[in-house]
């Protein structure tokens, strides 16, 4: 009789899909967090680093041979775009189960571990966004403590003292919402000295959580089109990103 694996050797060796230049972990959501209860409960350290690619990562990636490196040197990378999943349904390879959109994890945590069983740490964004998430997030979920918290204006002379901070908070889970590819530069810079057993990076998901950015409707998610909806709603912002990087993203997927 063949014994089960452990959840930990299951996540670990979970199959991995190419796109581009990045190998995606093929998990879902409920993978995911599963994957760091397991690991808090086993006090990983250092740190899992755990990125995200999406079409503006994607092409990024191709781009930017300090970026791609990041992305590399993560444990897990997880599939925050929608077309990513659909190209994995219809080409050879092992499939992404579904999408795992950064503004859908941080609720799949803060519900998982409004038991008391993790600790957030909030790093990125003005502080009054960064003020109002970790509110949001204690109304939303009474039981999760939000260890720390630190808006996302400070220079390198600061990093020091940042992460002597998130440390001394004892925070299990680290989100970093710097933007790319500052916020993955961060993160593996500082993965060997922070205490934390995860570090996620997120970009602009606060202003989702405290409802600075609206989410597209659910339609639109479906049919991957949250892009279409993000350009609409913001066009100064991301009208040339997405004119740059979609088409050039897409061209990757397809060709490799």
């Amino acid at each position: 009789m063949v014994e089960p694996l452990d959840p930990l050797t299951r996540f670990e060796n979970s199959p991995k899909r190419r796109v581009g230049d990045v190998d995606v972990d093929c998990v879902s959501r409920a993978d995911l967090v599963a994957w760091c209860a397991a690991d808090i409960a086993a006090a990983r350290h250092p740190p899992r680093l755990v990125m995200d690619l999406n079409g503006h990562a994607l092409s990024l990636a191709r781009r930017d041979p300090a970026y791609r490196a990041c992305l590399a040197a993560a444990d897990i990378v997880h599939a925050d775009g929608g077309f990513l999943v659909t190209l994995s349904r219809h080409r050879a390879g092992p499939a992404i189960p579904e999408r795992s959109a950064t503004t859908d994890m941080i609720h799949d945590f803060a519900r998982a571990f409004s038991d008391g069983t993790g600790s957030f740490y909030l790093l990125g964004g003005p502080e009054e966004i960064n003020a109002a998430c970790a509110r949001e997030l204690r109304r939303r979920y009474p039981g999760l403590a939000i260890a720390g918290r630190r808006h996302g204006f400070f220079g390198h002379e600061d990093e020091h003292g940042i992460i002597d901070h998130i440390n001394r908070s004892g925070a299990d889970i680290v989100w970093i919402g710097l933007g790319k590819p500052r916020e993955q530069a961060i993160a593996r810079r500082w993965r060997d000295r922070l205490t934390a057993r995860w570090v996620i990076t997120c970009g602009g998901c606060f202003n989702y959580v405290t409802g600075h950015y609206r989410r597209a409707p659910g339609w639109m998610q479906r049919a991957n089109l949250e892009w279409l909806h993000r350009l609409c709603t913001d066009p100064r912002r991301l009208a040339r990103r997405y004119a740059v990087t979609s088409p050039h993203a897409l061209w990757i997927a397809l060709h490799g």
